[in-house]
């Protein structure tokens, strides 16, 4: 997770991880979790919501997955990142303000080295989403903006929305995790809504973390329940991800 710096912002948290049985977490500072990792399975998603931020994928021909980019606006633990660059075998770009969590996912999380596929980036998320550089590159944006306290998306205004949704292709689709109380996630739905259009925001029910993950699309779409169902049963069989199950929880917000 990442925050954009301000004038009067404090130094950023330091690092640290802690292992519990099979698995490890990040933390900047506090009790609270970044990311989370299986020791023994380092390139699989472990959260829930984390899984819900590939609901992307159900919106796409799994054929094309390979070909196209992904980006995500904090690195938290890695686990998206290496996802896309390892599994689906996508082009992804990671980007991050804190130069200590990149260091810690490299050092303690499995996150490779750049290479053709991977480029980490040392920058502040809401300066990328409004620059020209990567606007219409984007296939799927996931968005997971969360500082120390975890109180609330650090990024998370009407214009950011509006900017996020010109990095997509036409066929593009925004994934944000939405962490807080029922108020908070109402103001958020309703930004998202205005910056991408209220027949193009699709949410799934919380987890039981209180984790609501958001979907935008850049071109509003209703695939029928029959292809969603055939798209979901390929996710599962190619990914392994539990996207059958994605479908009794995940609904467009306007009928």
């Amino acid at each position: 997770m990442a925050r954009t710096p301000r004038k009067t912002s404090p130094p950023l948290p330091d690092v640290n991880f802690s292992d519990w049985g099979d698995r490890r977490y990040l933390h900047l500072g506090t009790e609270w979790v970044q990311g989370s990792m299986r020791l023994d399975a380092p390139y699989e998603l472990d959260l829930e919501y984390v899984q819900r931020m590939m609901a992307w994928l159900l919106f796409v021909d799994p054929a094309s997955v390979a070909r196209r980019h992904a980006m995500q606006f904090g690195l938290g633990a890695a686990a998206l990142t290496k996802f896309c660059r390892k599994t689906l075998r996508t082009r992804t770009t990671a980007i991050e303000l804190n130069p200590q969590v990149v260091a810690a996912c490299r050092l303690w999380f499995k996150l490779p080295a750049d290479d053709s596929r991977l480029s980490v980036v040392l920058g502040d998320a809401a300066e990328v989403a409004a620059s020209d550089h990567w606007r219409g590159t984007v296939d799927a944006l996931q968005v997971d903006l969360y500082d120390q306290e975890a109180a609330a998306p650090v990024l998370d205004d009407e214009d950011f929305y509006r900017h996020c949704r010109m990095l997509l292709t036409e066929d593009g689709a925004m994934t944000v995790n939405l962490f807080g109380r029922s108020s908070s996630y109402e103001r958020s739905l309703e930004k998202i809504s205005a910056a991408f259009g209220a027949e193009a925001v699709w949410a799934f029910k919380p987890t039981r973390e209180g984790n609501t993950v958001v979907l935008a699309q850049r071109t509003p779409c209703r695939p029928k329940r029959a292809e969603l169902a055939e798209r979901a049963q390929s996710i599962e069989t190619r990914w392994r991800l539990p996207a059958s199950k994605w479908l009794r929880v995940f609904k467009p917000v306007h009928r």
